[in-house]
């Protein structure tokens, strides 16, 4: 695997197809931001000819050049494919961006990948957030595999950073990571470092020199080969720990000599299985370089030991009613499956999505049935029509060759579906289907947004409509207590990479506003109040006298009213009159402008005139009644308590609990859950949380997730409630 001195012929300049499963490959880069994964995708299409040396395709466009957002961000921030070829093997690189923003996109590049590249800088380490990957990947048996790049690096030490992914990745047994190749690095410059300048394949004993622009091969040296039998030797026993042949390992520890094409078998086998992870190293070439340095390794490691499609299993699929569907692994002629993992919006093609090819072939001008992904909790809508889909196409950078079909394991762009949205099913109109849809993260960051202008307020609807339809990881809140406009974001970077999208793409100026809590108010204590509305102004007048009692009730309790009216001094067609008064008034508050829950009305009398009595009168005196019943009551503003569970590595569990009680949290319990986590129960105010989402990730560097529920409302400290009710009186 990756012993290769030739030239391979790449892509330029035509579009990639695949006729058959088994000649494709998907693979999804894992990494941090700042890891280096976009600048490997380069490297790895310049070795396969996707680009030429100055890192461009045919027109003039880098092949990672997608949204001029990414260039203003200097960081990427959504899924990108690049397909190149190699030893006649289609590989769908998935690019996936590294800040914890948009772990929807990488959760979308895991989806479409059969398996995963984790990139990690030598100058870095691995973080946290890297490790939970991981272990997501492990938890549905994914095939890995690790790349050290950054060797460049003044203290970059590639066999600490070996050892480091060990102990991170290994688990219960760290000799299933292992370096394939060992860096060979050249004379000391002046400033005393030594650059790498080529590799030594461990299995076969070759030495591979990147330092003149190519890749030449040859013979290591007697002072090298200590330090290269030390390696070779444990990377055997590794690779025959997890060798079918049960036989391997007694002959081998007897001495015999195993052949390195056995090996290299067993360690495909072992890679494709999610079994064996294996670590190489990769730097981009230099200027008039044809081959970056490891590039040529690690595409010979994703053609031959990374699994085809075949290998991975369709995700659960039903018909429309519910029952469910076996469908065979890359069945080109079975039955339509399709998934779309991005949705993207081009200003001159328009929509354009992502589709993942489980089963059948997907064709231009095809009828397809859309079947919606059940997140219309977040704004977005189900569907359930046909569509009919325009050209298929590939993506080089900014533009899109046409290609005939997409087989079964395939990824392909597909142009003009109208209605579907990312996670949506594409299927056969005759035989509808429905993919259990991904794990999606909740977004917990509000953002209350209003239109800038009136010519904004026109076009906000259409544009928010368009921005969710592109990333489920968002939800669209139109809170009818606030009267906001709400986007639940990631984070910050999410929320402003939205309204830039909205600016850019739609042409709709928002606003950021401070978000509002949903308040209510109760009564403390029990109160008495008479609403009198009498006009008399010549005609008809209005006549309506009631009193009332009004007393608090358990939360949850609503509004209960109460008739206790003798002797007809309230007219019994005009008692539902009064209660129809207080309810509207209770909706509309009685101290800062929210709305009154948990309280017993009672009418107790009242008075009435037999013409100038009306429902309307006897609306408003019951609206009055209310009011002053108020004035002589101590009011409490009541604020949303949210029950919060908060998964975090045992290290900051400390002052991650430390952080809940500054927010005035009750902490209910914890509980260890798996090997080095803890799950924190807390009750916090909703006030407190608003930005817990980015302060979380602050405080435990990345590795905390939290979940949030309404649990109720309950009363607000007295200090705060009379700032609540000062900024009311401001504002009114």
């Amino acid at each position: 695997m990756g012993d290769k001195t030739q030239t391979h012929p790449g892509a330029a300049g035509r579009a990639l197809t695949a006729d058959q499963p088994a000649s494709i490959r998907n693979v999804v880069l894992v990494g941090p931001s700042g890891s280096g994964k976009t600048t490997l995708v380069e490297a790895l299409a310049l070795t396969a000819g996707a680009v030429n040396r100055a890192g461009r395709v045919e027109d003039g466009g880098s092949v990672s050049d997608y949204d001029e957002i990414e260039h203003r961000q200097q960081r990427s921030v959504q899924l990108s494919l690049v397909p190149v070829a190699w030893d006649g093997i289609k590989i769908n690189i998935l690019d996936t961006p590294g800040y914890a923003d948009f772990v929807g996109e990488l959760r979308a590049g895991l989806r479409a990948a059969d398996a995963a590249l984790f990139v990690v800088s030598a100058s870095d380490g691995v973080d946290g957030s890297t490790r939970m990957v991981w272990e997501e990947c492990a938890a549905v048996g994914m095939p890995r595999a690790i790349v050290v790049t950054h060797l460049e690096a003044a203290r970059a030490d590639f066999e600490e950073m070996t050892r480091i992914c060990a102990e991170a990745f290994g688990g219960d047994d760290p000799d299933a990571v292992l370096p394939l190749y060992l860096p060979l690095r050249g004379p000391e410059g002046p400033d005393g470092h030594a650059p790498v300048t080529g590799l030594v394949g461990l299995l076969t004993r070759k030495l591979f020199d990147y330092s003149s622009g190519g890749r030449k091969e040859s013979e290591p040296g007697p002072d090298q080969l200590p330090d290269l039998d030390e390696a070779r030797n444990r990377l055997i026993e590794g690779i025959i720990a997890e060798s079918e042949d049960e036989t391997l390992m007694d002959r081998y520890l007897g001495g015999e000599q195993v052949e390195v094409k056995t090996l290299v078998q067993d360690l495909e086998r072992a890679v494709a299985r999610g079994r064996f992870f294996p670590v190489l190293a990769a730097a981009p070439a230099a200027e008039g370089a044809r081959q970056g340095l490891g590039t040529v390794e690690l595409l010979d490691l994703i053609t031959g030991g990374f699994p085809t499609p075949f290998e991975h299993p369709v995700p659960g699929v039903t018909s429309l009613d519910g029952e469910p569907r076996e469908l065979r692994p890359c069945d080109t002629a079975g039955p339509l499956a399709a998934e779309v993992v991005k949705t993207a919006s081009d200003p001159y093609v328009g929509r354009i999505s992502l589709v993942r090819v489980f089963s059948g072939t997907v064709r231009p001008d095809q009828t397809v049935h859309v079947s919606g992904h059940g997140l219309s909790d977040r704004g977005h809508e189900d569907h359930d029509v046909d569509e009919k889909i325009g050209a298929l196409s590939m993506p080089f950078g900014k533009q899109q060759r046409p290609v005939t079909q997409a087989v079964a394991g395939d990824l392909v762009c597909v142009a003009k579906l109208s209605r579907a949205e990312t996670g949506d099913t594409l299927s056969a109109k005759d035989d509808p289907l429905l993919m259990e849809p991904w794990q999606m993260p909740d977004p917990l960051l509000p953002v209350a947004i209003q239109a800038h202008s009136k010519a904004d307020e026109d076009k906000l609807s259409q544009g928010l409509s368009r921005l969710v339809a592109e990333d489920p990881t968002m939800r669209l809140e139109q809170n009818q207590d606030t009267h906001q406009v709400v986007l639940w974001c990631l984070g910050e970077a999410h929320a402003d990479v939205a309204l830039e999208r909205l600016r850019s793409r739609y042409g709709v100026q928002v606003d950021v506003v401070p978000h509002k809590v949903s308040l209510r108010e109760t009564f403390a204590n029990k109160a008495t109040g008479r609403g009198r509305h009498v006009k008399q102004s010549g005609g008809h007048g209005q006549y309506a006298i009631c009193e009332i009692e009004v007393e608090p009730l358990p939360g949850g309790s609503g509004i209960e009213f109460v008739d206790k009216v003798v002797g007809g001094a309230v007219p019994r067609q005009f008692i539902p009159s009064v209660e129809k008064g207080v309810r509207a008034q209770a909706a509309r508050g009685v101290a800062a402008g929210h709305p009154l829950v948990d309280v017993r009305v009672t009418l107790l009398d009242g008075k009435a005139h037999s013409v100038d009595s009306s429902d309307a009168a006897f609306q408003t005196a019951g609206a009055l009644a209310l009011r002053e019943a108020a004035a002589d009551a101590r009011i409490h503003l009541l604020e949303p308590v949210a029950e919060v569970s908060v998964l975090v590595n045992d290290d900051y569990v400390g002052a991650v609990m430390s952080d809940l009680s500054g927010r005035r949290g009750r902490v209910l319990g914890t509980e260890q859950v798996g090997s080095g986590r803890t799950l924190i129960r807390a009750e916090v105010p909703e006030f407190e949380i608003g930005r817990y989402a980015v302060d979380l990730r602050s405080l435990s560097h990345g590795t905390a997730r939290f979940d949030r529920a309404y649990a109720r409302h309950e009363p607000m400290p007295p200090q705060i409630a009379e700032r609540i009710r000062e900024q009311a009186g401001d504002e009114g």
